[in-house]
């Protein structure tokens, strides 16, 4: 497995996407606000807006918190300006980490994940440093168990998926940004609930990591997903499904 899709399915695991509702909620909410003042409040004429509205409802944000936010966004209504920024890391064992955050003071910001990262064997890296190992991809991960891998592959691939790969467990589908919207409506489409999907950052290469740093870098990525300001993080780890139920147990 990819270190990338054991984050994904450890969140799963856990079921943090459910805990955390409330948290899911002001992540959204961040994310429209900034993509309706970016590209204006018409989801017809805003990709990236109507990408985060379908996010929204799967999340079942009422209807009257996403106009809000949407409205914050193009100045019909007061509300807090955020401002997009992407850090880059080090994490145990020198696996790397990039972090996209939505912040409205970036000097606490990045002094709380400064601190955050050295607190469990991290550190801050210039801009540049890690984020040539990543390239931008739409991502999805099917579990097994809920697909027919002949009719999902040819869903996905005739979608625009451009390519389909076995992951033990599941199945990872990877596309270019713009074809991802096409490419999750036809997972959905078959009646399956993807347990991720996300235009992501895929590592070109992993770092294994096995006992303390493993469980180092496993408490490093909650920790900095419960940040409030984070929206995204993703990093080039790669850790054995023994080091998994460790950090489960």
């Amino acid at each position: 497995m990819s270190g990338h899709s054991k984050w994904a399915s450890i969140k799963h695991k856990k079921g943090a996407l459910d805990a955390k509702r409330g948290r899911i909620f002001t992540r959204i909410i961040k994310e429209l606000t900034v993509a309706a003042r970016a590209g204006g409040g018409d989801p017809d004429m805003n990709p990236r807006l109507r990408t985060i509205i379908a996010d929204a409802k799967a999340a079942n944000m009422p209807a009257e918190n996403i106009k809000r936010a949407i409205r914050r966004g193009t100045g019909e209504e007061p509300g807090v300006s955020y401002e997009e920024v992407t850090y880059e890391a080090y994490g145990p064992g020198g696996a790397a980490i990039i972090i996209d955050a939505l912040t409205d003071n970036k000097n606490r910001t990045v002094g709380e994940l400064r601190h955050l990262l050295e607190k469990n064997a991290g550190n801050l890296a210039a801009a540049g440093a890690v984020g040539w190992m990543f390239s931008k991809r739409g991502y999805i991960v099917v579990e097994k168990s809920k697909a027919d891998e002949e009719k999902l592959m040819n869903a996905v691939l005739e979608a625009g998926a451009d390519d389909f790969k076995d992951d033990d467990e599941n199945w990872e589908v990877l596309s270019a940004p713009d074809a991802f919207p096409a490419v999750k409506e036809a997972v959905k489409g078959l009646g399956i609930e993807p347990a991720s999907a996300e235009v992501s950052m895929i590592p070109q290469n992993y770092v294994k990591l096995e006992g303390r740093p493993a469980q180092q870098m496993l408490r490093l990525m909650e920790a900095i997903e419960d940040h409030d300001d984070v929206q995204h993080v993703w990093s080039n780890f790669d850790i054995s499904e023994k080091e998994i139920e460790a950090s489960l147990a």
